[in-house]
């Protein structure tokens, strides 16, 4: 991992509560059940346009998002955490404290033993916002339906 990636990861973790919080199924339907993941449901799409405004809103106002589904694109990164295992994100890259070293995203978890896509891939996640226990605090997290690899990168970096 270069120093770059170093610091992008130093910053997820440190901006876990502000700006934070997928096993691959390429059949957009969720491995265990075969269902579409949003048939009847109320999806907030997060669109790339907004990405960065509708993510911090999110966090802001968790009070109004817990337990709704979420869908955005982004990068999946795997971030390993002190004292063994990983943290998976969804995310994309924007304004930080050092310029373009912001990460605006959701960690995101299976609730099973599913797997996950590789490092650097670009998905589609749709899950359920859910919160944990994270030290003295607690961190936001997206409980997957479905997190899928697509073939089409969106816009990176956003504002």
């Amino acid at each position: 991992m270069n120093k770059r990636n170093v610091k992008r990861f130093a910053i997820v973790l440190l901006f876990i509560p502000v700006l934070f919080f997928a096993g691959c199924s390429r059949g957009g339907g969720n491995p265990q059940t075969g269902r579409r993941p949003t048939a009847g449901i109320d999806v907030v799409e997060i669109r790339e346009r907004m990405f960065a405004g509708q993510v911090n809103d999110i966090y802001q106002n968790s009070q109004n998002y817990l337990g709704k589904t979420i869908r955005l694109e982004g990068v999946f990164l795997r971030a390993q955490r002190e004292g063994g295992g990983f943290d998976n994100f969804v995310l994309r890259y924007g304004p930080g404290c050092c310029g373009d070293d912001g990460n605006i995203g959701f960690e995101v978890r299976w609730p099973g033993n599913q797997n996950y896509p590789e490092h650097d891939s670009w998905v589609e996640a749709v899950g359920e916002l859910k919160t944990y226990r994270r030290g003295t605090g607690s961190s936001l997290y997206l409980e997957l339906i479905s997190l899928n690899v697509l073939n089409r990168r969106g816009a990176e970096f956003v504002n």
